[in-house]
Order: structure tokens, then sequence, then C-alpha cells
């Protein structure tokens, strides 16, 4: 049974700090106290789950517990799902002005608490809070501010095929979506997803990753304090079993996941017993191919960041880089050198992976790559102290069969290998069953925009890596999966067209 819950009022604002009987002082490495919300966000309250479970946060770093969260279960998914039901009867009457008004009072307060969500999230990750505040939380005020100014640009199309017919189209929201987003960009995806479908006129279910939760429900002050209406938006913190009790609800009406192509396919098969139109942002085995006539110095330095920024966790990371054989043993060296060069000014400057499994399945990979006969040229190793670090690792003469070459692997781990002339590059590139992105080094624009065309790929980076703008369209091929992120594409994928046939005259 759903507890009905005033609507308020669109420009109705609540008090400015919103308070949760459900909900700890934190005591941040940055010597910053918060209160960090840990119930299930439904309906602008944060509640406890049915039956009470929850769950633990870790900080990467240190691998000591920061909180505890409530797991929602099915009956959590069933009553946020029928809350975000009945928001929408109401919802989708709002005018897109109004919704961008309430986005655009989100951006504020997300710039507001800017340092405060950076140091959340940097805390529950173990990522450089710099990187996150710089970067990170940036993104999420940019792609806010965006969608804020799509919401009231959205229309159909005037169709008149003959004086005595007229047709025109309507471009109208789905209903409830399910956003179910990983653990390496927590509150950056979650707004990649958000922001759109709220521009549109949906309303969200989001559920974060279980090692990743609190910067999320942290969102749900804001949220409400932002004014939006109870039940567009709510946040459910949960495991594994929380995403496929949501994706698999018959009251769905989109779905849109990020995260590995193993657990895609499980959405997938979870949507198809209910007919739910998905979008796949999946994982990748990113090639960067460097030509003979690149900027080495440069090339180095980009695909160094491809791969070790974030510890390796990137969907879209450069995890291997082709190399043309007259530069090869060059390039090698180059890259060795420039990460020696790092590690010896900050040992920990990739950041640690996000837990002591994700830790686990990376050395399996290191270790499979030495048995199948991988050069390991550096790295390689675990980084004895508190939480989940390793050495950022580079393997040389990596054959395409080997594990290490075909396999997401997910961490520091880099591997290489020479080529001969363009086609073998773009051959090599493109063996890979995922088709997430690439990058291509080279002081050629006719080289570089033929290699383009050519990659079975959704994003080139020409002479950069992992260049990411909130204007521009993010997906990939093949089993890194279909529909896009970001720019207009994404407003697009939360939107169904409707005909509709006005009769002028004609008679039967």
């Amino acid at each position: 049974m759903i507890v009905r819950h005033r609507i308020l009022r669109l420009g109705t604002l609540p008090s400015s700090r919103y308070f949760s009987s459900f909900e700890f002082t934190v005591k941040l490495p940055t010597g910053i106290a918060y209160r960090q919300p840990t119930g299930l966000f439904i309906s602008n309250e944060f509640v406890a789950s049915n039956d009470g479970k929850q769950l633990t946060t870790y900080n990467p770093r240190s691998g000591k517990p920061i909180a505890n969260v409530f797991v929602a279960g099915s009956p959590d998914v069933d009553y946020a799902v029928q809350t975000a039901e009945s928001a929408f009867r109401s919802w989708r009457t709002t005018s897109g002005t109004d919704r961008g008004i309430l986005l655009y009072r989100l951006c504020g307060l997300i710039e507001e608490h800017k340092t405060l969500l950076g140091s959340i999230e940097a805390f529950d990750t173990g990522k450089p809070l710099d990187t996150v505040v710089t970067d990170d939380i940036q993104d999420c005020i940019n792609v806010t501010r965006y969608y804020a100014g799509w919401a009231d640009k959205i229309h159909g199309y005037s169709i008149q095929p003959f004086a005595e017919k007229f047709a025109y189209t309507l471009h109208e929201p789905f209903g409830v979506c399910a956003l179910i987003v990983p653990w390496n960009y927590p509150l950056m995806l979650a707004l990649w997803k958000l922001a759109p479908a709220i521009a549109a006129g949906n309303t969200v279910v989001l559920k974060p990753s279980e090692l990743t939760p609190l910067s999320s429900l942290y969102l749900g002050n804001l949220i409400t304090e932002a004014g939006f209406p109870p039940g567009v938006i709510n946040i459910l913190s949960g495991d594994g079993n929380t995403g496929a009790v949501l994706a698999s609800h018959p009251r769905i009406n989109k779905i849109s996941f990020t995260g590995s192509a193993t657990t895609g396919k499980k959405i997938m098969h979870a949507a198809a017993s209910n007919l739910i139109p998905v979008v796949l942002e999946l994982g990748g085995k990113s090639a960067a191919i460097v030509f003979e006539d690149a900027d080495l110095e440069q090339a180095v330095k980009w695909c160094y960041s491809g791969i070790m920024s974030n510890s390796g966790q990137i969907c879209s990371a450069t995890s291997r880089i082709l190399i043309q054989e007259s530069i090869y043993k060059k390039f090698v060296e180059m890259f060795k050198a420039y990460t020696i060069h790092r590690m010896s000014a900050d040992p920990l400057d990739h950041g640690p992976q996000i837990s002591d499994v994700q830790l686990e399945n990376v050395m399996q990979y290191v270790r499979s790559g030495i048995e199948e006969g991988a050069h390991l040229v550096y790295g390689g190793k675990e980084i004895i102290g508190p939480g989940y670090f390793m050495q950022p690792t580079i393997f040389a003469d990596v054959r395409d069969h080997m594990k290490i070459a075909q396999e997401e692997v997910f961490g520091p781990v880099v591997v290489m290998d020479k080529f001969t002339t363009q086609s073998d590059a773009i051959q090599r590139a493109n063996s890979s069953t995922y088709g997430l992105a690439s990058a291509i080094f080279t002081k050629s624009l006719t080289l570089a925009v033929d290699t383009s065309q050519k990659l079975e790929v959704g994003t080139v980076w020409v002479n950069s890596s992992q260049d990411s703008d909130f204007r521009v369209p993010f997906g990939g091929f093949k089993m890194s999966g279909f529909g896009q992120e970001l720019g207009e594409y994404a407003v697009k994928n939360y939107l169904r067209p409707k005909a509709v046939h006005l009769n002028l005259g004609v008679s039967l």
C-alpha cells in the first residue's frame, strides 16, 4: 500500500536544511563533519528498508568502514516504483519551463555543496579530493545546467502530406525510469542519466552501486531543498539483487544501465520479460594507436592518463596500445620512464582499486599475462600498506589471443604490441568484441580522419584520451552497449514519439 504524500506546488521550497532520523555524523579526512543519510530516499523522505537489512561501505584508501546504509528489497522497490508512478501523473503535465527551473535550482545547490559532495565521494571511492571536486563534481554541475536548458526545448514536428490531411508528433516521456549506475563515477554518472530523464518529464528510481552510495544519498537532501515534488526522484541504495528486482519490475517503463557487459546482459534479460526498452553503456577494451609520426612525448602522457587515471577503473580506458613498429621500443621505454617518474613523485598517485575483491581480480589478470608469456615491463605487484593499491603495470609483446588483450581488466594494467601498417592497426583495434572508444596519435590529419572512420567504436580521440563534454554524445558499439549518454542524444533516450493524424475533410 502506497503512503500518499502531498505534492509540493512548484516553486515552494522546503527548509534549507533537510534532516532525517536515518542519518549519522561522518567526519571526513578533510576535517569536515556532516550528516550522512543512510535511508532509502522515497517520496522526498529517507526511510528504512522493509526488512531492516543494511550494507557497509568502505574507504578504499584505508580499507576501513565508513557507514551502514539500508538495502532496498523487493517491497521497497515496489514502494519506490509505485510512488514514482503516482508522481508521474502530475509531473508529466508540468511545463518544460518549470522542470528547467527545478533543475537549475538543483544545479545551484550542487555548486553550493561542491566541496562537501567532492569530499564525500573522495572518501567513498578513494579518489584524490582535488580530482573529484575539479573534474567529477564540476561535471555534475555542467550536466545538470545543460539539461535544465533543454527542458523547455522539447517539441515534435508538423507534417502535412496533402491539403486535407495534417499530422503532428508529440515527444512524450516514458514514465518511470530505472537508472542503475556503477561505482567508478558515482554522482557524475547518476546525473548523466537523471538530468536528461527529468528534463524530458519522466520520474526516476536511481540505484547507485553498493560500493559507493553515499554521495547519491546525500543528493536526496538537495533534491528536496530544490523543491522537486515527492516521488519524482527516488534513490535506492542496495546490492545486485536490488538492481535485478528493479530491472524486472513490470511498472518500470525505461532502463538505463552503466556497468559491465556481464551485468548488462542480465539487465537486458530481465527487461525482456516485460519488453522494457534499455540503454546500455558497458565495458570496453579500447585501443590507442600510435603512428610513427606522432609526438611521442605527448602520446606517452596521454596514453598514461588514458589507462592509469582512476587506477584504470574507466570503461573507456585505452588499456591496449598499438605502436607502429619503427617506434615501438622507444615508446615502451618512454612509457616506462614516465611511469617511474610519476610513481617517484607519489606512489599512490593513480589511486586505489575500489575493493579488495576488485584488487584480487586485477592481480589474477596480471598473473595470467605472465603465464601466457607477455613481457612484464613494470609493476605487477600490490602496494603493501593500508587500502587496495597496486603498482601501475605495463605489459609489452602482448598478442591478441592473450586474456589480458581480450578481456576488460578494469585496473591500472596496460598491454602493448607493435603493428606494421594502418590497415594492420585498424584490423587489430577492431578485433575486440567491445567497441566503446579508441585513440589515435598522429600529426597527419588525413590519416587521423581516415582511421577514425574505419574504427568500430562510439568515440574516437585524436591526439588525446578520455576527453568528455556534456554536449557531445558518449556510447558504444558491439559488446559495449547501445544508446548514448550526454548531448541532445541523451534527451532522446527518455522520449518516445507519438503521431497524431488530423482529418481536414477526407470523407468515405
